[in-house]
């Protein structure tokens, strides 16, 4: 055997790909607990959607069921940390990413709501125009006295609860 034979592979190794640094595994170990730590804040209609065995399950129904700010719930969302390790985490995390989604998609529509009582109470007549092309079924006459009533507090500095009222209205029409 020479020399240059023992820097050749050897078929009893595992190849380079397959091999994974501590680090690297120490990495991965961290982003399933966190993963993992995101579970008990889901409500129990969400947490029924989400793909997991039943030990996880129970792990994560008791760390809801701990007060925060304690090392019991650490402790145990360390041990939803390794439970983790035998699930799908992307099945998982596919789940949470749609339960996040939404949740954003409904801030979206809250927020549009928003600027438009704004507009309706700031603006003038083109704004209202403008809201009734997109919602063409609203009631136009209770829509001009919410409107009204919200621009006379407004210019009394009285607490805005007509404004409420109309924010209550166009996200009744919006179904949200």
């Amino acid at each position: 055997m020479s020399q240059n034979d023992d820097f050749l592979p050897d078929d009893d190794h595992e190849s380079d790909e397959e091999w994974v640094s501590k680090t690297q595994r120490k990495r991965e170990m961290e982003e399933l607990q966190a993963l993992g730590a995101k579970l008990p804040e889901l409500n129990k209609e969400q947490l029924a959607k989400v793909p997991m065995s039943d030990i996880l399950r129970a792990a994560v129904e008791e760390a809801q069921r701990l007060q925060p700010r304690c090392e019991a719930i650490r402790r145990q969302l360390q041990y939803i940390g390794r439970l983790m390790r035998a699930e799908d985490a992307d099945e998982i995390q596919t789940a949470i990413d749609r339960f996040e989604a939404g949740k954003q998609a409904h801030l979206q529509v809250f927020h549009k709501l928003e600027r438009w009582r704004d507009r309706l109470i700031l603006g003038d007549n083109t704004d209202l125009e403008a809201y009734l092309e997109e919602d063409s079924g609203a009631d136009i006459q209770h829509l001009r006295q919410l409107i009204r009533n919200a621009k006379k507090e407004a210019s009394l500095d009285k607490p805005p609860a007509t404004s409420r009222k109309l924010f209550k209205y166009l996200r009744e029409r919006a179904g949200v």
